[in-house]
């Protein structure tokens, strides 16, 4: 493995990651009145895209840190959708 590769694997675990905070505040507050659905929406295209092209070009690294990212990516729109009727207080 050479440098280049570790370079992109390290990018895309910070990448991946980033959700997690978004995640974690979501499950524990139970609050999602401030998420943007447009943003988390456009960004699950975006890394839906980064998957398939992982896929064509046999990439790994790219595949398994969009996929992941796109699982958090619709985790937190789920919870978005379920958590919405919650109060702000």
């Amino acid at each position: 493995m050479n440098s280049t590769n570790i370079i992109g694997i390290v990018a895309g675990i910070f990448t991946s990651v980033s959700l997690l905070p978004q995640l974690i505040k979501i499950i524990k507050e139970k609050k999602v009145e401030d998420l943007s659905i447009a943003m988390f929406a456009s960004l699950l295209v975006g890394l839906v895209l980064w998957s398939y092209y992982g896929i064509l070009r046999s990439d790994i690294p790219i595949i398994v840190t969009n996929g992941f990212s796109v699982i958090l990516n619709v985790v937190i729109l789920i919870l978005r959708f379920k958590y919405r009727n919650n109060s702000s207080s």
